[in-house]
């Protein structure tokens, strides 16, 4: 995702042979491995043993957090941004995902790095991302402070390899868009990428990364402190953030380094740092402790069409990422997005699980967000002004998803989401209704009580409706 991205280049097997050594442009790699001493001899805390399980470790979360979580879970919808500096190649004519173009292309860092002297996205406007984040009715942002690329989308003291001192930008759009956030009430969370095919510290290489010409060898406890720094940037100078949500982490999966990712020190330092921020890591396996919430790629909880959510599902909050179309980044040539009433099906199914959406969108290398998404954001928009109170504030409902559609629950009432046509008939395991009206209209629906629950009768779902939701009000005593 990096977005989420739908990653098949992931699983590949690495090529043969050593990297070769190389310089950096504009000695990066030795300024950055400087100011990384000094910025975390200022800011980190002492570094846990290395030995230390992350399995083993233990969370209790702050009232802060255990309230931010319930914010979460009532906010059931955000939008995800993907913005970097492979958004100017828009997948370079491929389909797939744009965001994994130095990978797939096998494009030496040396090399990439001069695609920092283009950036310049002048039409960037973080009050319109917000305008048309906040009339989709999202409640929330999680943009790519930095991807496996290894740029940092935010002015960062710890590295030069940042939009600020490296693009003819000279902006900081993270600090822009989290004023913006504030004055419209949208919460803002940081992606950050724990796999770096940039910085000379990641070693050894996981999967990926190996077409990028760094020099053999590497000292990981520095990339550790690199990213804990950058990581206190980001919790200390843009103000109150949602969290942080990680991606990466599978890259060492099948190498020593999976063990000293030191999660639990690098989660304390956030929780320290800001007690109200949540941690996300979309690793794909069980949550460790100290994350708040669990992340699941292009697949509602507990389905895994896309292969990579074979985790089982936890007591935690929980959120699904979904692109568009086929990728995170902005693509060029990849038109096949779905349509409004796809997503909006998508939208109540993850509800109707007790899950958040959480929707991508690759913004343009000029800064604007593409045109075709904001149109479907504007109309999953105006779908929650009449249906809003069946997503926001609810619960998994009663009755578990079903082929016909999901169900929501808000106090006494339980929302029933046709995603597709019942017929003129629906009974349902449930008890205890008094009525049932359509919420888009208002129209009364017959019930009558039966022996295993209710039936509804008389409905006529259209066959465009997206969703149509029909409202059961419960007894008090149901």
């Amino acid at each position: 995702m990096s977005d989420l991205p739908v990653r098949p280049e992931r699983d590949r097997e690495p090529g043969r042979g050593a990297p070769t050594p190389r310089r950096t442009g504009g000695g990066i790699g030795t300024r950055a491995r400087r100011a990384v001493v000094a910025l975390a001899a200022a800011l980190l805390t002492p570094a846990a043993p290395a030995q230390e399980s992350d399995r083993a470790a233990t969370y209790t979360p702050s009232a802060e957090n255990l309230a931010a979580r319930r914010w979460f879970t009532d906010a059931r919808f955000g939008v995800f941004l993907h913005w970097g500096l492979y958004s100017e190649l828009g997948g370079g004519g491929d389909r797939g995902v744009a965001e994994w173009i130095m990978e797939n292309r096998k494009i030496p860092a040396a090399r990439y790095e001069r695609l920092a002297e283009f950036f310049n996205p002048v039409r960037f406007d973080a009050d319109a991302w917000v305008s048309a984040v906040k009339a989709a009715g999202a409640r929330y942002i999680v943009i790519t402070a930095k991807h496996h690329d290894g740029f940092a989308m935010f002015g960062s003291r710890t590295s030069p390899y940042n939009v600020v001192a490296a693009t003819p930008f000279r902006r900081d759009p993270m600090a822009e868009l989290a004023v913006a956030c504030r004055k419209a009430g949208v919460k803002l969370f940081f992606y950050y990428s724990q796999l770096d095919w940039h910085h000379p510290g990641y070693f050894p290489l996981g999967r990926t990364g190996h077409a990028a010409g760094r020099a053999p060898g590497g000292d990981w406890e520095s990339y550790l402190q690199f990213q804990d720094a950058q990581l206190t940037e980001l919790l200390t100078r843009y103000g109150p953030i949602g969290g942080i949500w990680f991606d990466g982490w599978w890259d060492q999966a099948k190498t020593p380094m999976r063990d000293r990712w030191q999660l639990a020190r690098t989660y304390r330092l956030i929780h320290r740092l800001q007690p109200a921020a949540m941690i996300v890591n979309n690793h794909h396996v069980a949550p460790f402790a100290g994350e708040d919430y669990q992340a699941f790629e292009q697949d509602l909880p507990g389905e895994n069409r896309s292969g990579y959510n074979d985790a089982a599902v936890s007591a935690l909050p929980l959120e699904m990422a979904e692109t568009m179309n086929g990728s995170w980044g902005f693509n060029l040539v990849d038109d096949d997005f779905k349509s409004p009433a796809t997503l909006i099906r998508t939208l109540a199914g993850a509800a109707g699980r007790g899950a958040n959406l959480l929707l991508n969108t690759g913004p343009m290398p000029d800064g604007r967000l593409q045109p075709e998404n904001v149109a479907t954001l504007a109309a999953i928009g105006r779908w929650l002004k009449v249906n809003g109170q069946s997503i926001h504030g609810t619960t998994a409902g009663p009755i578990p998803p079903q082929p016909w559609g999901v169900t929501t629950r808000a106090g006494r009432r339980v929302f029933v989401h046709l995603l597709r046509d019942p017929g003129s008939s629906l009974a349902l395991r449930i008890r205890g209704v008094r009525s049932a009206r359509l919420l888009d209209g208002d129209a009364p629906v017959r019930v009558r009580a039966t022996g295993e629950g209710t039936l509804l009768t008389g409905l006529e779902r259209p066959a465009d409706a997206a969703d149509q939701v029909v409202v059961l009000q419960l007894a008090d005593d149901a």
